[in-house]
C-alpha cells in the first residue's frame, strides 16, 4: 500500500484553530454554541474545537458526543462500529446553535444519520458541520460549513485521520490503494 501524510500535528492544530475562530465570526461570538462531536475521532477533534473556541472567546462552550450509528441507513450492507454513548452537554441543545464536528466527510451518509440522532434528542436553534478532511464523492446534499481540508480523492483511495489520544499521532493520511514499491 502507497500512503503520504498530508497534515501533521502542526497542520492539524493549525485547521482547528481556523475553524474556531470561523465559527466565532460566523456566530458572533460563543452564545449560545454547543459542539457535539461524532465518534470516534469526531469527539476528540471537537474537544479540540471547543478548546480553542474558549481561547479564542474567553468562554467556556458545553461539548458533547452524538453517536449516529443507530440511524444510519446502511447498517445491512456494511458491518459497523458497536454503539458508543450520545453525551448532551448540561443545558441541552435546545435554542442552541450546535456545531457538529467530524474527522472526514465522504459519502454525507454518516451526517445524516447525526442529524437524525441530533433531533431525537432536542431542537437545535441551527446546525453547522465542521470537519478536518473534505474529500468530496458526496452521495448526498450534505456539504460541511467548516472544513480545515478539502482533499480531492479518488475513490480508490481512503483516508485515515490519525488523534493522539486513540492512535499515539496527529496526522492525516490518505492511502492509495497500490501497492509500494
Amino acid at each position: 500500500m502507497s500512503t503520504r501524510t498530508v497534515l501533521n500535528q502542526a497542520d492539524i492544530t493549525r485547521a482547528l484553530t481556523r475553524i474556531a475562530h470561523e465559527i466565532l465570526e460566523g456566530n458572533k461570538g460563543a452564545d449560545d454554541l454547543v459542539v457535539m462531536g461524532i465518534p470516534t475521532r469526531g469527539v476528540f477533534l471537537g474537544d479540540r474545537v471547543a478548546a480553542a473556541l474558549a481561547d479564542i472567546s474567553g468562554q467556556s462552550v458545553p461539548v458533547g458526543a452524538i453517536d449516529a450509528t443507530l440511524y444510519r441507513d446502511d447498517l445491512r450492507r456494511q458491518p459497523t462500529r458497536a454503539p458508543r454513548p450520545t453525551s448532551v452537554p448540561e443545558g441541552g441543545i435546545d435554542g442552541k446553535t450546535v456545531v457538529l464536528v467530524d474527522d472526514v466527510l465522504y459519502s454525507g451518509r454518516t451526517i445524516r444519520a447525526a442529524l437524525d440522532a441530533l433531533s431525537a434528542i432536542g431542537r437545535p436553534r441551527a446546525v453547522r458541520l465542521a470537519v478536518l478532511v473534505d474529500r468530496g464523492h458526496r452521495e448526498l446534499p450534505i456539504r460541511a460549513d467548516y472544513v480545515g481540508k478539502n482533499l480531492p480523492t479518488s475513490t480508490s483511495e481512503r483516508i485515515f485521520v490519525h488523534v493522539d489520544d486513540v492512535d499515539g499521532s496527529d496526522e492525516v493520511v490518505i492511502d492509495s490503494g497500490e501497492a509500494g514499491e
